[in-house]
Parts: structure tokens; C-alpha cells; sequence
């Protein structure tokens, strides 16, 4: 996934407008125009995109959490220049208040199943012997559930699906049957609250 897709799911999930979409950045401190919001989220093929890079994403995903949670008094986090799909997740992850049964849940709504183990390596410093790189496929899929927890009964998840190559649609190496039959027990169990 690129930044710009990243950007786009967020503000279809949350329907953010223009305006809300340049407060958000404003909580991190960082100025934005319309002109420059509007093209980040115009398609790919467009003449007038302009790619988003991952300091500008990590800024917004900064603003959300302070849009979402409140501003911290003292100076603001510094966006990261290097983002990763594990910062992308950890980050989503705060905004949003979510325990791992959530994330799990929403990755579960997205269409993948992974065990409450694997999701706890996405989080570990990068060298912690137990950390795991965040694939495209567990973002986007928790995405989709946070899509689907915010937005139910949308078709836009259609347009979304056809917009990803087949290749990347393949499911990943998951973890042994037990871990997802013990994954699917809990899921039944419990669920997200509104």
C-alpha cells in the first residue's frame, strides 16, 4: 500500500472533509492547503497526484491521534522521516484506543486471521527477536475492518477490492491450525465495543 492509498481509506472510513482534513494536520503542526490535500488523494493516474511521502503521513497519523485523543500539553511528537507499516499500525492502534481483541477482531473483519502472538510482534522494537514486519496485506485487511466497524453496510469496499491486484489478495503464511481455531474461539466470544 502507498501512503496516498493509506490517506485515502482513512478519510473514506472516518468521512473527513477537506477542512477536517487540514485540522488534522494542523494538530500536528503542520500547515496544509487544500489545493495540496486534494491532490494527495486524487487517484494514482491523475495528472494533478502528488505522492504523499512518509513524514507528511506520519504527521497526519500524529494529528489524528491528537484529533482523536486530545493534545498532549508540551511539544508534539516528532513524525518519523522513515515510516513502516508497524509505526502506520501502532499508530491507528492509539488513535483509535484499541486492545489487541479489537485489532485482531478488525484484521478478522478485513478477511485475515492471525493469532494474538503474531499481532504483539507487529509492536516489538525492531530488534526484539520476536519482532515481525507488518505485511501489506494484515494493514490493509485491518483497514477494511476499520472500515467495516465504522462504515457498515457501505459498497465501497467493492470498489476497493477490485482497485488491488490479485497478486497481493493471496493469503499469507498463517500460524498453525490450533493458533487460528483458538483465534476463532475468542472472536466468537467477544466483541468490539461501539
Amino acid at each position: 500500500m502507498t501512503n496516498n492509498d493509506v490517506l485515502r481509506r482513512l478519510r473514506y472510513t472516518l468521512d473527513l472533509s477537506d477542512s477536517t482534513m487540514i485540522a488534522v494536520f494542523g494538530q500536528a503542526d503542520l500547515k496544509v492547503g487544500r489545493d495540496q490535500v486534494s491532490n494527495w488523494l486524487k487517484k494514482d493516474d491523475d495528472a494533478d497526484h502528488e505522492p504523499l511521502d512518509d513524514q507528511q503521513l506520519a504527521t497526519f497519523l500524529n494529528g489524528l491521534i491528537n484529533h482523536k485523543r486530545g493534545k498532549k500539553d508540551g511539544p508534539q511528537p516528532v513524525p518519523e522521516k522513515k515510516l513502516t507499516n508497524n509505526i502506520i499500525l501502532k499508530k491507528l492502534k492509539i488513535a483509535f484506543d484499541l486492545d489487541s481483541i479489537d485489532m485482531l477482531q478488525m484484521i478478522g473483519q478485513g478477511g485475515l486471521t492471525i493469532s494474538k502472538h503474531e499481532l504483539s510482534a507487529f509492536f516489538r522494537k525492531a530488534d526484539h527477536k520476536h519482532f515481525r514486519k507488518c505485511k501489506d496485506q494484515v494493514l490493509r485487511n485491518f483497514l477494511q475492518g476499520l472500515q467495516v466497524k465504522l462504515r457498515p453496510g457501505d459498497d465501497e469496499e467493492k470498489q476497493w477490492e477490485e482497485a488491488i491486484p490479485e497478486s497481493e489478495t493471496k493469503p499469507i503464511q498463517e500460524a498453525s491450525s490450533e493458533k487460528k481455531t483458538a483465534n476463532q474461539a475468542v472472536w466468537s466470544k467477544v466483541s468490539v465495543p461501539d
